[in-house]
């Protein structure tokens, strides 16, 4: 089996062109336009922001009961974002995790530019290493997700969660599903699962999917869609979050196997013009009023 190197391409720009690149990521500003309706439950975050991806690209032949309905919801409820994947490469998408869980992959099997390039010898590795840790029940559910997605054509990738990673996509309009620590997020109390119960001393901290829409580079700010209605403590669907404290949230999702972000786009020659994507709003239903979540170990 291949070894690969554990280090992560570097941009290679110094002295000049790194101040310069610097500067073009501060005066970016970017807004995306996309609807999202509220989840409609507890665990519905994950679907709920698949569903306004595939509005964005025009696939409004696809309801959101379709994708809560199609999207594999754990027996301690949630799912996971490489279930999501799988349900957009099955739509016809073109679909890449950027992930930054080290206790399901070890950073020895990603090549040099941070992509897998030989998915079926990731897939052999997980198999042994879920036979020597059989006693992890959730390290199961992620290789059996991980495995899926790959076959299916997936690009699993591992690179530094930099502002310029984040930023890179949404200044090609391209909207980034991300999962994080909603307990770092919203700074509330960790929780008891299945219900949900706040405990600042017996609970655990419990994941979320948000989606990524716009970047201002002189404030540092990121544009969050958020699915859960009324979200603690913004109380709106769409705000602004400082990208220190959206990194900070995205990398404690480790915690609950929510430490990705998903990238989904349309395959080439398949793209509709934005004039042509849907732009009516849509109507946020009844709110759920409690941080979505899985508990410890999947992301709702």
């Amino acid at each position: 089996m291949p070894v690969y190197s554990a280090r992560v391409r570097r941009t290679g720009v110094t002295g000049r062109a790194e101040a310069r690149q610097r500067g073009l990521v501060a005066a970016m500003k970017t807004e995306i336009k996309i609807d999202i309706q509220a989840q409609p439950d507890d665990e519905t975050c994950g679907p709920t922001c698949l569903h306004a991806l595939y509005r964005y690209y025009g696939r409004d032949d696809i309801t959101l009961r379709n994708v809560v309905d199609g999207v594999h919801r754990l027996a301690t409820g949630g799912t996971l974002l490489e279930i999501l994947a799988c349900h957009a490469l099955r739509a016809g998408f073109d679909a890449t995790i950027y992930t930054y869980h080290i206790q399901v992959f070890d950073p020895t099997w990603f090549a040099d530019d941070g992509e897998v390039h030989d998915p079926t010898d990731v897939t052999e590795r997980l198999r042994r290493q879920l036979k020597l840790k059989p006693e992890q029940k959730r390290l199961k559910i992620a290789t059996r997700a991980a495995a899926e997605f790959l076959s299916l054509g997936g690009r699993l990738k591992m690179e530094d969660l930099t502002p310029a990673l984040i930023k890179r996509y949404l200044a090609l309009r391209i909207p980034i599903i991300t999962g994080l620590s909603s307990t770092f997020l919203y700074r509330e109390s960790r929780e008891i699962s299945p219900n949900n119960v706040e405990d600042d001393v017996r609970g655990d901290p419990q994941g979320h999917f948000v989606m990524l829409l716009g970047y201002d580079g002189r404030k540092r700010e990121v544009l969050v869609a958020d699915p859960l209605d009324d979200n603690p403590p913004f109380h709106t669907s769409k705000y602004r979050l400082s990208m220190d404290r959206l990194v900070n949230a995205m990398l404690l999702g480790i915690l609950t196997h929510d430490a990705n972000l998903l990238i989904i786009r349309p395959k080439p020659g398949q793209e509709r013009p934005l004039s042509r994507r849907r732009k009516t709003p849509v109507k946020r239903p009844a709110r759920a009023t409690r941080p979505a979540s899985a508990g410890p170990g999947e992301g709702p």
